[in-house]
């Protein structure tokens, strides 16, 4: 049977006041689509191990794909804030549907936008804007992940095409994705973006199974056999590997917002349910040590909040830095998840059960800490940034 959701964002330094209306509007017509649409079947989904595609059209109406993206190109033109305050709370119902969100905006759009032709930008970005298309990113291979640039995915110049071959593994949106943007060395070693479109010959995208997290999302493969791609395929406004790790700086970015979604989540489920679960004749919020998690748990979702929202600010301004988008996506991942175990504790063993959404919550972290660069990459990536020495390489 379908839930109720009774959600209730906290907002314990007033940082509403720091927001736009606009922004408010995004943020509370989507959280309104949400709560009606995709709250009441989130765990079923979960439970199956599915993605509930009859959801797509929808996130496109809610300005969820490409938010960023200039209205001429189909997106809405919106700030970097709102971007954030719509990962937020697409996470806040579930890890997977933002990923979906998440990758089709900062993995597939934005760089079809940046680094595009202007035919590419025409071809895919409406479509990909309404979910009409949807899309996938292919950088990470079985052999590497932190090391992206080790890469041995290649394309071979043919003359009037490529040949592309090579695979891809931990593909969110890959075995549904109508165009996948894929990196891959040229014959002088050089990582270019090649924009594969599905029925291309010799291009298979099979789904993975036996995920106990992000169940709610599609995982698949890239696999690339003599695929022949049409030279204005090949996105031509930039190449190395600065062009992937810009894109997977918007995403971490949004994710950043998207983990005090989850955690916003698992406080609002712990803080109601202390106040009902009577024990010793008085409910267990009266407790001293659920008092303690309550608090501890609100005052790192508040100063996640003002982290992300400065963070948004930077960006905004276009003064952000891969090394600050870093320490958000970590410091954030990490308060979710220690919300997440937290909160399971004070709902004691109905914490368990999917009538409450922190097992559901928990087990999709443990894949947000570890994607788009792990929880110990991004702490290094600090660690340069203060002392200038790579420790990983």
């Amino acid at each position: 049977m379908a839930k109720t959701d009774l959600f209730e964002a906290p907002d314990y330094y007033n940082i509403d006041d720091l927001l736009t209306d606009e922004q408010k509007l995004v943020r509370d017509s989507a959280r309104a689509w949400l709560k009606k649409e995709v709250s009441p079947i989130i765990e079923e989904y979960y439970e199956k191990a599915e993605f509930p595609k009859q959801i797509i059209k929808g996130l496109g109406e809610i300005g969820a794909f490409g938010p960023y993206i200039p209205e001429e190109y189909g997106g809405a033109g919106l700030d970097q804030i709102s971007y954030g305050l719509l990962m937020q709370e697409l996470e806040r119902v579930d890890s997977g549907v933002r990923s979906t969100a998440s990758v089709q905006s900062s993995l597939v759009m934005f760089p079809i936008w940046k680094y595009g032709s202007e035919e590419q930008k025409k071809k895919f970005l409406p479509k990909l804007a309404t979910g009409e298309f949807m899309g996938c990113f292919g950088l990470t291979e079985p052999d590497h992940g932190s090391n992206p640039g080790g890469m041995t995915t290649n394309i071979k110049d043919k003359g009037d095409h490529y040949l592309l071959n090579g695979a891809k593994m931990w593909i969110s949106n890959a075995p549904f994705a109508d165009v996948a943007v894929v990196w891959a060395k040229n014959e002088e070693d050089r990582i270019k973006g090649v924009l594969v479109e599905k029925g291309m010959k010799g291009f298979t995208a099979p789904e993975m199974h036996g995920k106990w997290s992000l169940r709610a999302s599609t995982t698949g493969e890239l696999l690339f056999d003599n695929v022949k791609i049409p030279k204005e395929n090949i996105l031509p406004g930039r190449d190395g590997l600065g062009a992937p790790l810009s894109c997977l700086d918007s995403a971490r970015y949004g994710i950043s917002w998207g983990a005090i979604g989850a955690a916003m989540d698992c406080y609002d489920s712990a803080l109601r349910y202390s106040k009902q679960r009577m024990q010793f004749d008085k409910p267990i919020a009266a407790f001293q040590l659920t008092q303690k998690k309550l608090a501890e748990m609100i005052t790192e979702i508040t100063k996640a909040q003002l982290l992300a929202w400065r963070l948004g600010s930077l960006k905004n301004e276009g003064r952000a830095t891969t090394a600050q988008v870093s320490m958000a996506k970590r410091n954030n991942i990490e308060i979710a998840m220690n919300i997440a175990r937290e909160a399971r504790q004070i709902h004691g063993a109905m914490g368990i059960t999917n009538e409450y959404p922190m097992m559901r919550h928990m087990m999709n972290l443990e894949s947000v800490v570890t994607y788009e660069g792990t929880h110990d990459i991004h702490l290094l990536i600090t660690g340069m940034d203060i002392t200038d020495i790579p420790a990983f390489s």
